[in-house]
């Protein structure tokens, strides 16, 4: 269909179409999920999809749109530097819509969300492309829309503290990943705020946030004697942490262990910079 069609759905405030089925329109907005346009792609594709999930358009078809939308995170795995990135980067955005309608109305068995966890953080630590803001064609920004989906994923009741424990590795390793690209668009404080949302839910100790934290700073410390930029790695870890400490002192509804793991974070981030906060 001409843009034309998709700018009058679009104007009608996204609703449903009489003169074309479902299925038919669900195609072909999930193939402009990929596209290029960020016009068709950012305004009218995720948008229409995410509004119609949120009325519960699809609440009888909630388990398969899930499911198409996680096939959407193995197109093009593994390359960095491509168009494929917009297909599953923005996938994963339409994925969280659904977990997050169920997280509302109950629509699917707790299985299906563990089963759509699983190929979220999956594709989280495999995916290689972590450009932001790409020229021309807009957002790609598949690290920040990945942060999205787990925080998404850790305020389901399917997920209980074991799960919320590998959420919170997941968003651990993927940014300990070696990498060639900073995340200089928003991305840490995107992963911090899921990483909130899964302390929210007051599941998860000490005894396994301490050691947590320690990891991370571990990798945060820069070997300027190095042959390679240091700050590929460090500057992300360090990043993160500054923001889950912004997150953690300034914001509300805090998780019972505030105070504690701010006095962790505060001890990790001293020893990384000891330099500037002696």
């Amino acid at each position: 269909m001409e843009s034309a069609f998709w700018e009058r759905v679009v104007a009608t405030g996204h609703k449903v179409p009489e003169e074309h089925s479902l299925a038919d329109l669900t195609s072909e907005l999930t193939g402009m999920l990929g596209e290029t346009d960020p016009a068709r792609r950012d305004v009218i594709a995720y948008p229409t999809l995410a509004t119609w999930i949120g009325e519960g358009i699809y609440d009888d078809l909630l388990e398969g749109l899930g499911d198409g939308m996680a096939s959407g995170l193995k197109v093009g795995l593994g390359e960095s530097g491509t168009d494929t990135v917009f297909r599953r980067s923005f996938s994963v955005l339409v994925l969280a819509e659904c977990v997050a309608r169920d997280n509302t109305a109950h629509l699917v068995p707790a299985d299906t969300v563990l089963r759509w966890g699983d190929r979220v953080a999956g594709w989280f630590i495999r995916e290689r492309d972590l450009r932001g803001f790409v020229d021309g064609k807009g957002w790609a920004h598949a690290v920040a829309h990945g942060a999205d989906a787990v925080g998404v994923l850790a305020a389901s009741e399917a997920v209980g503290k074991l799960e919320l424990t590998v959420l919170l590795d997941v968003l651990a390793d993927r940014v300990l990943l070696p990498t060639e690209q900073r995340l200089i668009h928003g991305e840490p404080d995107r992963l911090a705020f899921a990483t909130m949302r899964i302390l929210r839910r007051n599941l998860v100790g000490l005894e396994v946030l301490e050691p947590w934290v320690a990891r991370l700073a571990q990798h945060a410390r820069q070997d300027l004697d190095g042959g390679t930029d240091p700050f590929l790695v460090t500057g992300n870890v360090h990043a993160y942490l500054r923001a889950l400490y912004v997150q953690l002192a300034l914001g509300s509804n805090p998780p019972a262990c505030r105070a504690d793991l701010l006095l962790t974070v505060i001890d990790q981030l001293k020893a990384v910079d000891g330099t500037y906060l002696a």
